[in-house]
């Protein structure tokens, strides 16, 4: 095979340059990081590109774990440090305990929240009474079934039946929660114009 490289007989810079070409090429990663860990160069910064890149991680994890497992045969594990007796000298005092807090999200209970809720809170349960008290009818109750679209609703907008058009409405508000404001702007837009 022609324009054939072996990875293997690479130098560090040319194996780079490879790296740097073709950065999906996983095998000349793997060679470029066992080379770095010989070397004792091998940064987590490097290894962490490297497994962007990886098909299979276990490799490089087994490369970086026997780097750990050297480290702690030649370093002194916290564990033997501790047993050390202290200096007389020395006091400890104990850490203060920390307190956790969650960022972001809706991470609270529904006691917590009953806490702190507004009457005005829940705006889907008033469109709700609203549409109630305008006679809506349960879905299953009504002839319509499957039938009740933001389409059938102008349909009945363009025909003259503003009644049925804020049925609908009324119903689309209950069945998408999330666009209700939109359906109750259109319901109000209804009463005001006809």
């Amino acid at each position: 095979m022609v324009g054939r490289i072996d990875i293997h007989r690479l130098n560090l810079d040319e194996l780079t340059g490879v790296v740097n070409i073709y950065p999906w090429y996983a095998a000349a990663r793997m060679e470029l990081c066992t080379r770095l860990k010989d070397m004792d160069m091998l940064s987590d910064a490097q290894v962490a590109q490297a497994a962007l890149y990886m098909g299979s991680r276990r490799k490089l994890f087994e490369l970086v774990r026997s780097r750990e497992r050297l480290i702690d045969e030649h370093v002194p594990s916290m564990a033997s440090r501790a047993e050390e007796p202290a200096p007389e000298a020395e006091t400890r005092t104990e850490a203060p305990q920390r307190q956790i807090f969650v960022v972001g999200g809706d991470y609270f209970s529904q006691n917590q929240y009953n806490g702190v809720r507004r009457s005005d809170d829940n705006i889907f349960s008033s469109f709700a009474t609203k549409a109630r008290s305008e006679g809506y009818v349960d879905q299953s109750d009504s002839d319509m079934g499957e039938f009740c679209t933001e389409t059938l609703a102008q349909v009945y907008l363009e025909q003259g039946y503003p009644v049925e058009a804020k049925k609908i409405y009324s119903k689309l508000i209950l069945r998408y929660p999330e666009k209700s404001v939109y359906f109750a702007s259109l319901i109000e837009k209804i009463e005001k114009n006809y």
